[in-house]
């Protein structure tokens, strides 16, 4: 079996104490003078606006998703205008070593979102590029929204910057995505199919948003590297470098892919140069293996990243906004699947997910951040905030809230000691239990979760690539000023490179 190698740890973190989570934070964060200047505009999943500028989501649900073919019209019109059916973006110059750094799910334009940027600019200042993984843009991807959302938060990130689509960026058809990081203009195909469904899906689905007259200038203004040719050769690419290949898919809306991108995912995965998987949607996670259907074909995404013969040695998605690590044994070799959603949207909870056993990964072999005990904390103190009157009525300290983990996953708590929950614990963590924390609030309550002071428990990755091994670093973003200058690293280990 390939190992996976820890790394020993060079400095502290949440792990070992509390107060590097972000719990006591003595010294503010300089995050928000990074934020556009005047009142921040209001936002609401709950404004009949929004819903209805977001509804691609129900009617691919309810009527069927057309998300495959108009990325195929996409792609095509890629192809005819570029000359070449390549998808490779060639960085044959990094030469056998370099970093880069990946934030998922970034595009709220929120607190959060600027709070990573500072951390980000600090661990990055020399690494070769970054990728923004799944939901580039919140609500819809409107193009008009990557302003204060994309140019303005990355605007002093020197290296170029790459993208995987999540399904946000499709409730505007993908338009602003393909605009900005592809310089494609619509190509106004149509959306085919027959019967009552799919006459109400095409009155109904929302095309891509008109570009406003100064939006690519006020981009480019904030962010210079726009003002380069497109990064990107389409919504799916290979970036080819000398020790790995990595491999960026388009899950749509849904997580599926159209057969013809699973043809060429199958292609461009042959041969026993080690690769690694980026994708808007996570393979492993809440203790689940989604593993990616394909319209049409008789093998999943998973089942090209388990080939042995493709020698792929991590997947990465995003989506799902905390960090989460399955290192799975696959037929003597162990690839690395990881959850990477931690980049500025709301948190979305740890504490929910169960006990781990999932093809071979253990509760034992399990990482994530925020900690379970840091979640439960965290939701536990946002509840007596917003329907407890400000009381504590809800509230369990860190400490606390990390025996009652352990205590239902049968391990010793985070933070080591032997404390044990206390009866009343118990009785606040079966209630907050009880109270939304994960997916619900991914469309209709996510900005009751928003919390825009310490504790925000954002992340971002830094990978180092030479040609015998990948070093993959989680970097915690707190709010608090010392967490800026010094991130915590959450979580640290070793790919080696030595064959498949």
């Amino acid at each position: 079996m390939t190992t996976i190698e820890p790394v020993a740890e060079e400095r502290v973190s949440s792990r070992h104490d509390e107060r590097f989570a972000g719990w006591e934070c003595s010294e503010p964060g300089t995050f928000k003078k990074l934020m556009p200047p005047g009142p921040r505009p209001k936002f609401s999943w709950l404004r009949p606006s929004i819903l209805w500028s977001a509804r691609n989501d129900p009617l691919v649900r309810y009527l069927g998703d057309p998300t495959d073919e108009q990325r195929q019209q996409w792609v095509a019109a890629q192809r005819e205008r570029r000359g070449t059916d390549d998808l490779t973006i060639d960085r044959s110059d990094l030469g056998d070593s370099f970093s880069f750094l990946i934030a998922g799910d970034t595009g709220e334009g929120t607190p959060p979102q600027f709070a990573v940027v500072p951390g980000l600019l600090k661990v990055g200042e020399d690494t070769a590029f970054l990728v923004a993984l799944s939901d580039v843009i919140y609500p819809i991807g409107d193009v008009n929204d990557y302003v204060d959302k994309f140019a303005r938060p990355y605007a002093a990130y020197p290296g170029p910057i790459y993208a995987v689509p999540g399904n946000h960026d499709w409730y505007d058809g993908l338009g602003g995505f393909m605009r900005i990081f592809c310089g494609a203009e619509w190509p106004a195909g149509k959306i085919r199919g027959t019967g009552l469904k799919a006459q109400l899906r095409r009155r109904l689905w929302r095309q891509p948003s008109i570009c406003a007259e100064d939006t690519l200038g006020r981009c480019r203004e904030l962010r210079p590297a726009l003002g380069q040719p497109p990064t990107l050769p389409g919504p799916y690419w290979t970036l080819e470098t000398g020790p790995v290949r990595f491999v960026g898919i388009d899950t749509g809306i849904v997580g599926n892919l159209d057969g013809e991108q699973g043809d060429w995912l199958r292609e461009v995965s042959r041969g026993s140069k080690p690769k690694i998987l980026l994708t808007g949607k996570p393979l492993y996670v809440n203790n689940k293996c989604e593993p990616g259907l394909i319209a049409g074909r008789d093998f999943t995404v998973d089942d090209v990243v388990r080939d042995p013969e493709n020698n792929y040695v991590a997947a990465i998605g995003g989506d799902i906004h905390n960090y989460q690590r399955y290192p799975a044994p696959v037929d003597g070799r162990t690839i690395q699947y990881i959850v990477s959603g931690g980049g500025g949207a709301f948190m979305h909870a740890t504490h929910t997910i169960p006990k781990v056993d999932v093809n071979g990964v253990s509760e034992d072999d399990f990482k994530c951040y925020p900690l379970r005990g840091d979640s439960l904390a965290f939701y536990s103190r946002l509840y007596s905030q917003k329907i407890a009157l400000r009381s504590r009525a809800l509230q369990i300290v860190p400490e606390q809230a990390s025996a009652l983990i352990a205590s239902r996953v049968n391990s010793v708590p985070t933070r080591g000691g032997t404390t044990r929950p206390l009866l009343r614990t118990r009785v606040r963590g079966s209630f907050v239990g009880l109270l939304p924390s994960g997916q619900t609030f991914h469309k209709y309550l996510s900005e009751f979760a928003t919390w825009v002071d310490p504790p925000l428990f954002k992340h971002f990755l830094r990978l180092d690539v030479s040609p015998t091994e990948v070093r993959i670093r989680c970097f915690a973003a707190t709010g608090c000023g010392a967490q800026e200058k010094d991130p915590p690293v959450e979580d640290d280990f070793v790919i080696p490179l030595g064959g498949g």
